[in-house]
């Protein structure tokens, strides 16, 4: 390919990069950012449910209180569900499938409730109402919105990533010096440096989750090939990961047998692997069947197949097969981008990449801002418009998900609804601030919502100390490092967007390269633009 044939290709890729990364990238944002704290999603849980303080507990006595429990409080039930805990999430997780009237004209029966027990005693624990880790889990795929809008939304934003991600691998000709590259004070130049630099930094963790985002789902984005071959979604789930069929109740009342011995067979079988969750059908019933899941956390597959067990006698029924390379292929792509089998450092690895690419769409969104401000001159429609779009996603989100954690300390802990209450916090004040931010001129509003933002951050420590009896000392008297660790997070959040706060006060114009600058080369400012 010629020079000029390969600079007309990295050009119509810099056309395509621009437009992609802005079209989709305030929802990026948002979905990288609130998606990087979802890899501590129990964590969070447990620190916005401060009267937790529960050790670590086997699966098989977590299994025994709950099905104790359940015999207790449910024994008519169709199905329990069972989600035991682990050494992240400490609580069982409990509740009834009622059975359904005979009557064909009576009202279907209400499912009843989550219901958190404790895995050593069995008994329900008594904890503030939260959505804990799993709000900021579900937004980051669902945006909040009805389904299935929001993740069909979620996997356009999706790809267009990745097609802005492969064009601009395309564009640049000098990545390993971008590596390198970051230049400070020089306006447009330094925004382009930082652009590069977090886009090379985590390149590959970039695109693998971003595809692996997008395969998670792909089955709902293309449904059809399912559909054409099989006749109902049973069939193929029975096929593709060897899902039992139902099998209905005999009648005949029969004991459910002890759980343990299916808990160590299904242990044997898995060569030392545990299961996460036990659903029974028709406990108390001669054909009552204990199906155990396997736990997805001890390997890079995510999806850990299942063991059926006769609830009578305890004898295995059925062991789902073993998967097929496509299925085995599609639960690897799952676990890599849940990252459920990461130890600590691995998770805080994937963490802090994450943040690369919520600063390598961030950097873009503001270099789009940066290349066409001209000095003097009166900013155009659209140039005003994805300003302030960039100071509401990328310093009033953050400030959201702050209002959201002391949300979750302020709110009386035994105040019903308050789960939603914590929800609408966020989004009150992301928007709410947003929108007092356009009564501000736009240097300004930057400076003055990144200081909100730190100052809530800065707070959630403090608030933390006064509401919970699990403040930084105590945390560290007691050598809770869950607790501290949050502290420090929540400082180090402050004092980054505080510092985000001052050189955005302190910036006094945007540099902007003058016509009679030497042209660009494609790799650098050129290749950015729209």
């Amino acid at each position: 390919m010629s020079g000029a044939a390969a600079k007309g290709v990295r050009q119509s890729m810099a056309w395509i990069h621009g437009w992609l990364g802005l079209l989709a990238g305030w929802i990026l944002f948002a979905m990288f950012l609130t998606g990087t704290a979802s890899y501590f999603r129990p964590e969070i849980t447990r620190w916005m449910q401060p009267e937790l303080n529960l050790p670590e507990t086997s699966p098989v006595q977590a299994a025994q209180t709950a099905f104790a429990h359940m015999q207790a409080t449910a024994p008519d039930a169709l199905q329990w569900y069972i989600y035991l805990p682990d050494a992240r999430r400490r609580e069982t997780r409990i509740f009834a499938m009622p059975r359904p009237n005979p009557d064909p004209n009576a009202p279907r029966p209400k499912r009843a409730g989550e219901i958190k027990l404790d895995p050593q005693t069995g008994t329900p624990l008594a904890a503030r109402e939260t959505r804990g880790g799993e709000h900021f889990y579900r937004f980051h795929f669902q945006l909040q919105l009805p389904h299935p809008w929001g993740r069909w939304l979620a996997g356009l934003c999706a790809m267009f990533m990745l097609a802005a991600i492969i064009s601009g691998v395309i564009t640049h000709k000098r990545i390993f010096v971008d590596f390198f590259l970051l230049r400070w004070g020089k306006g447009q130049r330094s925004w382009l440096d930082a652009h590069n630099v977090t886009a090379v930094l985590a390149l590959p963790f970039h695109a693998m989750i971003t595809y692996t985002g997008l395969i998670t789902l792909v089955v709902m984005y293309m449904p059809w090939p399912i559909l054409a071959n099989y006749p109902k979604p049973a069939a193929f789930a029975a096929e593709a990961y060897g899902t039992a069929p139902e099998v209905p109740a005999a009648g005949r009342p029969a004991p459910l047998a002890p759980v343990a011995p299916m808990i160590a067979d299904a242990a044997r079988a898995w060569q030392g692997g545990r299961p996460d969750s036990i659903v029974v059908r028709n406990p108390g019933d001669a054909a009552a069947t204990v199906t155990l899941a396997r736990s997805g956390n001890d390997r890079l597959n995510a999806r850990g197949g299942s063991i059926v067990y006769s609830g009578a006698s305890g004898q295995r029924l059925s062991m789902s097969p073993e998967p097929g390379p496509a299925i085995r292929t599609a639960g690897v792509l799952l676990g890599l981008h849940l990252a459920s089998f990461a130890g600590p450092v691995l998770r805080w690895t994937a963490f802090l990449l994450g943040l690369t690419g919520t600063a390598m769409v961030g950097t873009g969104l503001v270099l789009w801002t940066a290349k066409r401000r001209r000095p003097g001159a009166a900013p155009f429609l659209g140039l005003r418009l994805v300003e302030r779009l960039n100071i509401g996603a990328i310093a009033c989100l953050p400030a959201g998900m702050a209002a959201y954690l002391l949300a979750n300390r302020l709110l009386p802990a035994d105040l019903a609804g308050r789960a939603d209450m914590e929800v609408s916090a966020m989004f009150q004040l992301w928007f709410g601030l947003a929108a007092l931010s356009l009564l501000r001129p736009a240097a300004r509003a930057w400076s003055e919502t990144l200081a909100v933002a730190a100052a809530l951050f800065a707070a959630l420590p403090v608030v933390n100390a006064l509401t919970t009896g699990r403040g930084i000392v105590h945390s560290i008297a007691a050598g809770d490092g869950l607790f501290v660790a949050f502290d420090l997070v929540f400082l180090s959040c402050a004092g980054l967007l505080g510092f985000a706060a001052w050189r955005a006060r302190r910036q006094p114009s945007p540099r902007v390269r003058q016509p009679r600058m030497r042209p660009a080369s494609i790799g650098e400012g050129v290749s950015h633009g729209v």
